[in-house]
């Protein structure tokens, strides 16, 4: 026989197959000042609410599984999300759908058109292509290295001294 507290906990647990509570689970760079920035901002439009998950990709715990399966080196390279039914969308279709989330979609609202999405689409593409030199950071492939290096390091029989 089940006590009352355990019908309780069992009833406020959600089953396996249950939807998850956010709308889109954004990936983002945490050693980006600038991305920094917007995900800061995001967050305090999301209150707590819980719409939007934010994932830092830079976290060394970042698990491509858990997330769509968009790796670390692709990642960094343009921004992703992740949508509830497992979709993976980017580039400015992520900001388009985070900000519409957040009740601000009349920010990326022209962006829809097709001539004005274009431009904003390829003004993206230079910013990401050029966002870590930007910001002060080494090239993509050395950051990719460096974090492979370091999470080798982290295995408890390499790189002992």
């Amino acid at each position: 026989m089940t006590s009352r507290i355990d019908q309780d906990t069992l009833k406020d647990t959600p089953p396996l197959d249950a939807a998850p509570s956010w709308q889109i689970k954004l990936l983002y760079d945490g050693e980006c000042p600038l991305c920094l920035r917007e995900v800061n901002f995001l967050q305090k439009r999301d209150a707590g609410r819980g719409l939007v998950a934010f994932v830092d990709i830079a976290d060394d715990r970042y698990n491509p599984a858990a997330h769509g399966g968009v790796d670390f080196e692709t990642a960094m390279g343009r921004i992703h999300a992740v949508l509830p039914d497992g979709a993976v969308i980017q580039n400015v279709e992520v900001f388009r759908r985070v900000y519409e989330v957040l009740g601000m979609g009349w920010v990326y609202a022209a962006t829809k058109l097709p001539l004005i999405g274009a431009i904003v689409d390829f003004a993206y593409g230079v910013w990401a292509d050029w966002r870590l030199p930007l910001t002060g950071r080494a090239n993509l492939a050395t950051v990719v290295a460096a974090r492979q290096q370091r999470l080798a390091c982290n295995s408890p029989d390499r790189c002992r001294l």
